[in-house]
C-alpha cells in the first residue's frame, strides 16, 4: 500500500472516529493502558512523549505522574484526536500540550524526553520501525521507552470486522494490523532499534458490550474502519451490522458481549 495513502486514510479515518472513540473504547482498551503505564513507569519532573495518543486516555495519566514540574507532549496524525484532547485539556489543570504530528516523523530535538510511550497506535502507521527510531531518537541517556499493540489475530474475537468492511468497500485501513503483537515481532524491532532490556507482556482480556447497538458503535463508528463505513448506504450498513454481529455471536452473555482481546506491551530502554 502507497505510505502516503495509508497516512491519509488514518488521518481522515481517525477524524471520523474521534466524536465515537473514548464512549466505544476507553474501558475496553484499560487494561492495556494501565499496563503500559506500569511499566513507563512516569516519574515526578519527566519530560514525556505520547505517540498517535489519540484523545489522551494515556497522556493525561503520564502528566498527572509527572506533576507539575514534569512536561507531557502528546501527538497523533488526526486533527479530530487532537481537537478533543486539548479541550479536554483546557477543562483541567494538568500540565499537558497535544499536537497533530506523523508518528514517523516527530518534530521534536534529540534527547529531548525522558519517556516515549505509544499505547496502540503503531499498528496504524506505515513503517512501525521508522516510528520507534524516531521514539528512540528523541529519548535522552538512558531513556525508556513503552508501547503497546494488539495481539495476535487469532486470541481478537471482534477481527472479523476488516474482512466484512473490505468485502464491501477497499478501506485500506491497516494491512498489517496485527503483524505486530504477532509472536516477537515488536520486542524485536524494538531490540534491532537499538534498546536494551527488553522486556514484552502478553496480556489476554474481554471486550465487555452492554447491548448489540454498542459492539457495532466500537467496531464500525469509533475505530479505524470509521472512514469506509462512512461511506456505507443504509442497505450496506444493515448488512454489514448482521455480518459482525453473527461473528461475535460466540461470545454473547445475555444482551451484551465478552468479546475475547489480546494485547502486547514491550518496554526497553536506551
Amino acid at each position: 500500500m502507497d505510505p502516503r495513502l495509508q497516512r491519509r486514510v488514518q488521518r481522515y479515518g481517525w477524524d471520523r472516529a474521534a466524536d465515537f472513540y473514548e464512549a466505544s473504547w476507553a474501558e475496553q482498551l484499560r487494561p492495556a493502558q494501565e499496563c503500559l503505564l506500569e511499566r513507563a513507569h512516569a516519574r515526578p519532573g519527566e519530560r514525556v512523549l505520547d505517540v498517535a495518543c489519540g484523545t489522551g486516555l494515556v497522556t493525561f495519566a503520564l502528566a498527572r505522574a509527572v506533576g507539575p514540574a514534569g512536561h507531557v507532549v502528546g501527538t497523533d496524525i488526526s486533527e479530530g484526536m487532537i481537537d478533543q484532547a486539548t479541550a479536554a485539556a483546557e477543562r483541567t489543570d494538568v500540565p499537558v500540550e497535544f499536537h497533530r504530528m506523523d508518528a514517523e516523523q516527530l518534530d521534536f530535538p534529540e534527547a529531548h524526553f525522558d519517556l516515549a510511550v505509544s499505547a496502540l497506535g503503531l499498528m496504524y502507521v506505515p513503517h512501525p520501525e521508522r516510528a520507534v527510531a524516531e521514539m528512540h531518537r528523541v529519548l535522552g541517556p538512558a531513556g525508556r521507552m513503552v508501547a503497546a499493540v494488539w495481539g495476535a489475530r487469532r486470541a481478537c474475537g471482534w477481527a472479523e470486522i476488516f474482512p466484512i468492511v473490505e468485502r464491501r468497500i477497499a478501506s485500506e485501513a491497516c494491512p498489517l494490523f496485527f503483524s505486530l503483537g504477532t509472536g516477537d515481532t515488536l520486542a524485536d524491532l524494538f531490540i534491532a532499534t537499538g534498546l536494551h532490556d527488553v522486556e514484552q507482556v502478553r496480556l489476554t482480556t474481554e471486550l465487555a458490550y452492554a447491548s448489540d447497538d454498542d459492539a457495532i458503535g466500537a467496531a464500525f463508528r469509533g475505530g479505524p474502519v470509521a472512514l469506509a463505513y462512512s461511506r456505507f448506504d443504509d442497505t450496506v450498513r444493515e448488512d454489514a451490522h448482521r455480518e459482525y454481529l453473527d461473528s461475535i455471536a460466540p461470545y454473547r452473555q445475555d444482551n451484551g458481549y465478552a468479546v475475547p482481546g489480546e494485547f502486547v506491551i514491550v518496554a526497553g530502554r536506551r
